[in-house]
């Protein structure tokens, strides 16, 4: 159990008018299971602010509810940390959020996760879990500390409900930046049936539209940067004709007149529906009251671990098979491991963009780096390193492995055959220089290979679920 002291000062934990009388709560959790005694004076790295490693806030007793008032003032970067930024991470314990969080970690930030553990459960739903191993939070938070140094804070709430306890964790920490990645990220979960797609829009635009009126409401409109991490799939997978420009068209208007608009949005689930959804909202607070976004149309991830995820077992990241979490290719490398026949949907012809997931975090920090002029419209980048057809890639990883490839039936309401060429120049004009498949794919056949131990599990997964639903 993590040990809990008092708030610091500059907590303010808002009432729930709906719901006076109902206990919300939200954990606060250092960097280990620790003592209370030794967690009330944690050992400071040098530079670094001093805070207390655990906090419990019970909504039912609080203070008096949040207003647009003065929020707290903010604490500079430390002189000997140029440039260093409190940053919270918004669904940190995922797939994507957890390497983001230790990146930005190591890169010198004041890194907060933001979490309801939410992925967990749906493993429990699923009966499926991770191939990797995945420690607890307080167990991934307090190895970090460890080996790096570095300090990394743990918020349980969730960020779709708990209103008013999220708009007191930015009043009083007043983040420099919020990564958002607290969205249910499944497009095949999020077709599933009624019960999954409306958790999927409640919980992706519910958070997103919790997260900017928190914002304003904290009165950090013109201070907090938010970056949220969006999809190519916004765009649509049919043949545009041409390159997918990076998030505006320029356009005549009747009369002549020129304009510059969002590219139109094709959704092809529910899931990619919110991210469309997500990308108005943003366009109106960033109107309306002036906040800093970047939206990130990030292609399809690969990859399973980082240089910091490496550095110790229980650290490691997520690596899905499954049919609805499972990309392709992962699904591809654990039937090269079990010398499966790879299944290819339909032809094969689906043109998708992939980016390692080392390249994520680098884009993230990058963005971050690089916020939008207070007033200035939405800043968009197609975070994307390349893109592949969907029979090249099993072939690619055929080549590698020896095994065979199967086409079946594609269970998908998809187009058969597109073309995708995706824009990337911003990115590339901040120093990105992308990880390829064809450069890093042996160390993922490696990693799903593993030893006779994995595949003995493999095996014994696969007797219960089909890798080609």
């Amino acid at each position: 159990m993590a040990a809990f002291v008092a708030a610091p000062a500059g907590w303010r934990v808002a009432g729930s008018p709906s719901s006076p009388g109902v206990a919300a709560k939200a954990w606060v959790t250092g960097a280990a299971s620790r003592p209370a005694a030794a967690a009330a004076s944690p050992p400071a790295s040098a530079g670094r602010r001093r805070r207390p490693m655990g906090v419990r806030m019970d909504a039912a007793a609080a203070a008096t509810p949040m207003t647009n008032g003065t929020a707290p003032a903010a604490t500079a970067p430390s002189p000997s940390e140029p440039g260093r930024k409190t940053v919270l991470v918004l669904g940190g314990d995922g797939f994507c959020g957890w390497p983001t969080a230790l990146h930005l970690s190591e890169a010198g930030h004041d890194v907060i996760i933001v979490d309801n553990l939410s992925r967990r459960k749906i493993d429990l739903e699923l009966e499926c879990a991770s191939l990797t191993p995945i420690a607890s939070m307080n167990e991934r938070v307090r190895v970090w500390g460890d080996v790096s140094g570095r300090e990394i804070r743990f918020v349980r709430l969730d960020v779709a409900r708990d209103y008013d306890l999220l708009a007191a964790l930015l009043a009083a920490e007043r983040p420099d930046a919020i990564v958002h990645f607290a969205e249910q990220r499944a497009a095949p979960y999020s077709m599933k049936g009624a019960r999954e797609k409306r958790y999927t829009v409640d919980n992706n635009v519910g958070g997103t539209h919790n997260l900017l009126a928190a914002v304003v409401e904290s009165g950090l409109a013109a201070h907090t940067h938010v970056v949220h991490l969006g999809t190519m799939g916004v765009y649509g997978y049919g043949t545009s004709g041409g390159e997918i420009p990076e998030g505006y068209i320029d356009v005549l208007l009747p009369g002549g007149r020129p304009s510059k608009i969002l590219h139109p949005a094709y959704p092809g689930s529910v899931y990619h529906a919110t991210k469309c959804l997500d990308a108005l909202l943003f366009q109106f607070y960033s109107r309306n009251d002036g906040l800093r976004v970047t939206d990130l149309h990030q292609g399809i991830v690969w990859g399973t671990n980082t240089a910091a995820t490496g550095r110790d077992e229980r650290l490691i990241n997520r690596f899905d098979y499954d049919g609805d979490y499972g990309t392709v290719l992962n699904r591809f490398l654990v039937q090269a491991a079990l010398d499966i026949p790879l299944t290819v949907y339909g032809t094969g012809g689906q043109t998708r963009a992939f980016i390692h997931i080392s390249d994520t975090a680098k884009c993230v920090a990058l963005a971050i780096g690089n916020p939008p002029e207070a007033g200035a419209p939405v800043e968009i980048f197609n975070q994307v390193a390349e893109t592949h057809r969907v029979r090249d890639l099993a072939a690619l990883v055929a080549a590698k492995t020896g095994v065979k490839v199967a086409n079946i039936a594609n269970p998908r309401n998809e187009a058969a055959e597109n073309e995708l060429e995706v824009a990337n120049a911003k990115f590339r004009s901040l120093g990105y220089d992308p990880v390829t498949l064809e450069a890093g794919l042996l160390d993922e056949v490696a990693l799903a290979k593993g030893d006779e131990a994995t595949l003995r599990k493999l095996r014994e997964v696969l007797q219960e679920q089909s890798l080609s639903s």
